[in-house]
């Protein structure tokens, strides 16, 4: 089967003034994707996007305007503030695929640690908020560090992908493609997803330890 054309496509990241997602708009631009950076403060982002021109194709716009202008969007935005946003985009994403890259993670004297969600994980209250859109969870586990430094030209990584809908995790897989070194590698189904969030809080440990910028690789497939 081949895979899904995304060079038609408008890639958005909510929350793209962020490390994680100013790493991931430099990676898609970079690809040769349309890309557009959402925030609560639209000045903001065409700011950030104004940095990434050398890149590609990004520009800036509120969060709102951001995910009416794309096809496919990815929510990149801290934990607490995750539920309020979608709720206040769910008309602008109404039958949009809609990427959850979010973990919900805690910080004590001990490190971090994965926080308990009512509805299991931040990818399944996605779901649970966006009824019209069709929701996936991916890109949790991969380092802001890496995708944000232009000397590295591979991300050697798998990004799992979560969701109950094939041709919207084939899109999303796609989508990892597309940047260099990284595969996209269906991970199940939405219920799965809390442990693929949770695993960046060991992953941060793992990097604390190790003075790393560790990621997952998925062997024998």
């Amino acid at each position: 089967m081949s895979a899904p054309d995304l060079s038609s496509l408008t890639i958005a990241v909510l929350g793209g003034t962020g490390p994680q997602g100013r790493g991931l708009a430099r990676r898609f631009a970079a690809a040769g994707l349309d890309v557009v950076l959402g925030s609560r403060d639209a000045q903001r982002a065409q700011d950030t996007a104004a940095t990434l021109a050398d890149v590609g194709r990004v520009r800036g716009a509120s969060n709102a305007d951001a995910a009416t202008a794309a096809d496919i969007v990815l929510v990149v935005v801290p934990w607490d503030g995750h539920a309020e946003l979608l709720e206040s985009l769910k008309g602008e994403l109404e039958g949009k695929v809609v990427v959850d890259c979010v973990n919900p993670l805690g910080f004590d004297k001990q490190g971090p640690y994965a926080l308990r969600v009512e509805e299991g994980s931040a990818t399944q209250q996605a779901a649970a908020i966006l009824t019209g859109s069709r929701v996936v969870g991916a890109f949790h586990n991969v380092s802001a560090v890496l995708l944000e430094d232009p000397a590295v030209e591979r991300i050697e990584t798998d990004v799992l992908v979560l969701g109950d809908d094939r041709e919207a995790t084939d899109l999303v897989q796609a989508l990892a493609d597309v940047v260099p070194g990284m595969r996209g590698m269906y991970g199940g189904r939405l219920r799965n997803a809390h442990q693929v969030e949770a695993l960046t809080a060991n992953l941060i440990a793992i990097n604390r330890r190790y003075k790393a910028h560790a990621g997952v690789r998925v062997t024998d497939v």
